[in-house]
């Protein structure tokens, strides 16, 4: 896989575009048992009317595969990064415009509680996820991807970049599902802000880039 840009100080971390990944390199990362594999990164991306039990893991799979343009360098969009670790595939970052979140905008309140922010504003992107493979945790996998997530939508036009960490404590267990969020100081590290904190244990995080408005 060919770097988009130096997005670790590990040379052996490497992240690209997904359109410039394989199927099969996406595919390794999700695997096949868990939540990533029951997902697919699909849950802030359901339509009115869709309910996401309603939609086989294989039909969610298909849509990602045709979201990121797997395999088409030439691709003009995709919807994440893919991170590999010593040439094995072994994390995978969704980041897109927040509006393309369809979901994220009419279920989740975290992004939302107490900001004045309009929902339909593309200039605003998300990373939605940060999920890095069973065997490479702990490697700076999920640091390398949030870094390339700032240099991916900054190149790409955006005003600003969001995240909506989870609060950790060192020690503390917490499965990897609920923790796809990502944590506090992995966005920090990466260069983003606190600007809210709807629950106790949710953050609001975000970087502007030159010439945005700071909000």
């Amino acid at each position: 896989m060919r770097p988009a840009q130096p997005a670790s100080t590990d040379p052996a971390i490497v992240v690209v575009p997904a359109n410039e990944a394989t199927w099969e390199d996406i595919a390794a990362i999700f695997g096949t048992r868990g939540e990533a594999a029951a997902c697919w990164c699909q849950r802030y991306k359901l339509a009115p009317r869709e309910a996401f039990r309603s939609w086989p893991a294989e039909v969610r799979a298909d849509r990602l595969r045709r979201q990121t343009g797997c395999g088409d360098p030439a691709a003009t969009a995709t919807t994440g990064l893919v991170a590999s670790l010593g040439g094995v595939p072994a994390g995978w970052c969704a980041v897109e415009p927040r509006a393309h979140y369809e979901g994220l905008r009419r279920v989740y309140r975290v992004p939302w509680l107490g900001r004045d922010e309009d929902k339909a504003d593309t200039g605003v992107w998300a990373v939605t996820c940060l999920f890095t493979r069973a065997g490479y945790r702990r490697q700076g996998v999920s640091r390398a991807l949030a870094r390339a997530a700032v240099a991916f939508a900054r190149e790409r036009g955006a005003r600003a970049l969001e995240g909506y960490p989870m609060a950790t404590t060192p020690g503390e267990d917490i499965a990897w599902g609920e923790l796809h969020v990502g944590s506090r100081s992995v966005f920090a590290d990466a260069g983003f802000r606190e600007v809210g904190r709807p629950t106790p244990r949710r953050f609001v995080m975000r970087i502007a880039f030159a010439g945005a408005t700071t909000i």
